[in-house]
């Protein structure tokens, strides 16, 4: 188990990686933390917004709408590679899902299938939202895969992880399909590359 990292030492993590940081107004203490507890956390979980334009997509992810408040995530990874910081502590990004996924996360086993949604992920995982409509069409620039590899690697390599704590929306909450446009496992590879 292990607990967040403090917000300083989650910044510290992400420059050391190489990542392009952008601090959106006081992030360090936008959360849902009043809503239940963060932590002991034990993965990264990647998503795609459905979403175009970088400015409406940090403030969507930041602010969220009426029925689902921000912040949505952690970071916002914009298709330029930059990672803007918009929360931390307990986010609304991963909702409820499924159990033995969150066994295999904690083993670092391979994934089943997800075919409950029966655990609060939001307690559990750092969050990513990415700039991309999400159709299997918008593009995936490499400055944007190669920043989710290194955020993902950042947050692995600070917990002592290996590629297997990253996951996607798609295999934890069943209905879900983020992200769409690239495979985990080609991203697993790609962070645990990194991590070598």
């Amino acid at each position: 188990m292990a607990p967040p990292m403090s917000a300083a030492d989650f910044l510290d993590a992400l420059k050391d990686e190489g990542v392009t940081v952008v601090e959106v107004g006081d992030w360090r203490h936008h959360n849902r933390n009043h809503k239940g507890p963060w932590g002991p956390v034990h993965g990264v979980m990647i998503h795609h917004t459905v979403t175009k334009g970088s400015a409406r997509t940090v403030e969507l992810c930041r602010d969220g709408y009426e029925d689902l408040p921000g912040p949505l995530c952690h970071g916002v990874i914009t298709k330029d590679g930059r990672v803007h910081l918009v929360g931390y502590g307990r986010a609304n990004h991963a909702g409820l899902g499924d159990d033995d996924v969150l066994r295999a996360v904690i083993a670092e086993k391979a994934l089943p299938h997800d075919n409950e949604a029966n655990t609060d992920g939001n307690r559990h995982f750092y969050g990513f939202e990415c700039e991309n409509l999400g159709d299997g069409h918008d593009p995936w620039p490499e400055a944007q895969l190669a920043a989710i590899e290194r955020v993902a690697a950042a947050i692995c390599r600070h917990h002592g992880w290996t590629e297997r704590s990253v996951i996607g929306h798609l295999e934890w909450q069943p209905g879900k399909v983020d992200p769409r446009g690239f495979t985990m496992a080609s991203m697993r590879e790609r962070v645990r590359d990194r991590l070598k």
